[in-house]
């Protein structure tokens, strides 16, 4: 059974997958250490989510950040007290991306909430459709057939449509999405069609960075790049098939696995 986060991991660097399955006993703990932070993060949004409900379009700019940031910097505490109290390690870079996260999103979000109650003229509780349509979170789908597992950020549903959604805290390229970000997305494609048996045509990539979600077309071309990579993958995991090593200079010097590498 593949992982998607070992496919985009491939994709980064082979050597890191075949360390992560062979080599690093600490693996999962790191996994799960992630995973709890992209809860956290969702959680977020559920409580933006909530404060708009109490938004008025006779509101200032500023009474509306003020309304969405409610009781947020205590719930993003309490939470990360909870996941260090779970014995995980959060350094304080990350710790403070968390929070500069949350008051980003919220500004943008208010920008938008401000300029929808204006053209429509509606509270807030009215239009909430147009910025929290309904999904589900963190979504786990397994498929025998496909030998494919992987957690869904988001998956909204629309008129009968299914559209996945990945959402990074990693910086954008200047236009689309980054290859590894769109492969991601087309497995969580695959992965929804096969659980729901319905087709997804289109999926969305949130770049937490600038607020910005950019549309991802899941065509054929991205289909394939999908299990070329998913059987490059299983001659790592299932053969351990050493992969050949690129050196790359700013990948490399930031990588837990240097010192293994550079020995080898």
């Amino acid at each position: 059974m593949i992982n998607v986060s070992s496919i985009k991991t491939n994709l980064y660097c082979p050597m890191k997958v075949y360390h992560q399955i062979h080599t690093d006993t600490n693996k999962n703990d790191n996994y799960q250490l992630a995973v709890e932070i992209k809860k956290l993060k969702i959680d977020v949004q559920d409580l933006i989510n909530k404060n708009m409900r109490k938004v008025k379009k006779e509101m200032n700019l500023k009474e509306i950040e003020c309304i969405l940031s409610d009781n947020m910097d205590h719930y993003i505490k309490s939470n990360l007290d909870s996941i260090k109290e779970m014995g995980f390690q959060i350094e304080e870079e990350k710790n403070n991306e968390i929070f500069d996260s949350a008051h980003f999103n919220i500004k943008i979000m208010a920008l938008k909430i401000s300029k929808a109650m204006k053209i429509l003229d509606k509270n807030a509780f009215a239009i909430m459709d147009m910025f929290f349509p309904n999904c589900m979170h963190s979504y786990l789908i397994k498929n025998e057939n496909l030998e494919l597992i992987g957690m869904c950020d988001k998956i909204e549903i629309n008129d009968g449509r299914y559209y996945p959604v990945t959402i990074k805290s990693s910086k954008p390229p200047l236009n689309g999405v980054w290859r590894q970000d769109a492969i991601e997305l087309v497995a969580h494609a695959i992965l929804i069609e096969e659980e729901f048996e319905t087709e997804v045509y289109v999926g969305f990539v949130e770049y937490e960075k600038i607020g910005d979600r950019r549309p991802v077309v899941m065509d054929v071309d991205l289909r394939k790049a999908l299990f070329d990579e998913m059987h490059k993958v299983k001659e790592i995991v299932e053969n351990k098939k050493t992969p050949d090593i690129k050196m790359n200079g700013k990948k490399c010097q930031n990588c837990e696995y240097k010192d293994i590498c550079i020995k080898n």
